[in-house]
């Protein structure tokens, strides 16, 4: 597909229109989750997701009880939206497991777990298993998709996760076979791998997921070569535009895995092809803005979990068909992990508490947007 001059020109300047607005990845969030607020329903005082959120801060880890609870969409996103920094698909093709953890002796929200399908592209997995996923024959492609999941969202309220490091608690969860049994239920497994990237990229120079093995280790930084998306309503816009100019059909499959990553990759395709026929200096311009939005979101550390299982990689290439557990796999039990995550906890506020650090205020972004650190 290629454009006329004009055509190009226009698809174009959205993308630099719009992304030379930024020069840090915060700035780019904050101005895409601020949109995003605009449209979600307006509580009143004492009635607003905000009230279920984890308040107790006078609490010691010790004392505290944890329980995950599976949820449809709909209420997912209505608490989630409230907390969360990034903006968020509503829903994703493929395998889902959505949990909302509450502490129970008060029955508040202390965070959030989406996981789903793993993407293809993974530098770090791809040197684990020893060849990209997408080289592998249709039998061991089936069998990894079979036995791997991949956290997409793994979000504490705040300040829980600050004050009891929230979101080492989430991720040992993701790691536990509370979490493998449940999708071995749904999915039929045997589930062996979990896998999540950082959100940040080198931003930031650590991880809500480091210092947690034996459960999730760094395996290396990902390659990703993929602008940040622009917003929903360049997005939507641009997409009916390109969609009328090919004959009514979408640029991407309707079920594609993230589909509005390659949509919008394919329209920037379209528009450098286009450029390259008809204008050249145009077409400098616009590699230049997109270069400049990849650097926005940078190289993202990829964290794995082999759930207990101590021959992970050889069972994904099909060199066996047995999993062995580890010396340690009970470890890998709801109760271990948050025994494990407690130790840590109780430090952690202990001592902020002494240094009189500990923070009380609830942060939401339909209440103090302003106030809240994107990147923590």
């Amino acid at each position: 597909m290629i454009l006329n001059r004009d055509d190009a020109l226009y698809a174009a300047n959205v993308f630099v229109d719009y992304f030379s607005n930024f020069e840090r990845i915060d700035d780019y969030l904050r101005k895409v989750k601020l949109e995003r607020m605009e449209n979600y329903p307006t509580a009143l005082p004492g009635m607003g997701p905000q009230d279920e959120m984890f308040s107790d801060f006078s609490m010691n880890p010790e004392d505290m009880e944890f329980e995950c609870r599976e949820v449809d969409n709909e209420t997912f996103m209505y608490y989630l939206e409230v907390v969360t920094s990034h903006a968020i698909e509503s829903s994703i093709p493929g395998k889902s497991l959505r949990y909302i953890v509450y502490e129970k002796n008060t029955n508040k929200i202390v965070g959030f777990i989406r996981m789903g399908s793993p993407t293809i592209n993974s530098k770090p997995r791809n040197e684990f298993l020893g060849k990209p996923l997408d080289t592998l024959n249709r039998e061991v492609m089936k069998r990894f998709n079979d036995s791997a999941i991949m956290g997409f969202i793994i979000v504490p309220t705040q300040p829980f996760g600050f004050n009891y490091l929230g979101g080492k608690l989430l991720a040992a969860i993701c790691c536990s076979h509370l979490v493998k049994d449940k999708l071995d239920e749904k999915y039929g497994g045997p589930f062996c791998m979990f896998e999540t990237t950082s959100l940040y990229g080198s931003t930031k120079g650590a991880s809500q997921y480091d210092g947690m093995k034996p459960f999730l280790r760094y395996k290396g930084n990902t390659d990703s070569d993929f602008a940040p998306l622009i917003n929903d309503e360049n997005y939507r816009r641009l997409s009916d535009w390109f969609v009328k100019r090919n004959n009514g059909e979408s640029l991407v499959p309707e079920d594609a895995s993230s589909r509005k990553l390659k949509t919008q990759t394919k329209m920037i395709s379209i528009i450098k092809a286009s450029l390259k026929e008809f204008d050249k200096k145009e077409l400098d311009n616009f590699n230049l803005i997109c270069n400049n939005a990849k650097g926005l979101t940078e190289k993202k550390r990829q964290y794995m979990s082999d759930f207990g299982f101590e021959n992970v990689k050889e069972y994904l290439n099909m060199e066996t068909d047995t999993l062995i557990k580890k010396d340690n796999y009970d470890r890998y039990s709801f109760d271990g992990v948050v025994s494990w995550w407690k130790d840590k906890a109780a430090k952690r506020f202990e001592s902020l508490k002494n240094d009189t650090r500990l923070r009380s205020e609830i942060e939401v972004w339909n209440h103090n947007p302003e106030s809240i650190d994107i990147i923590r």
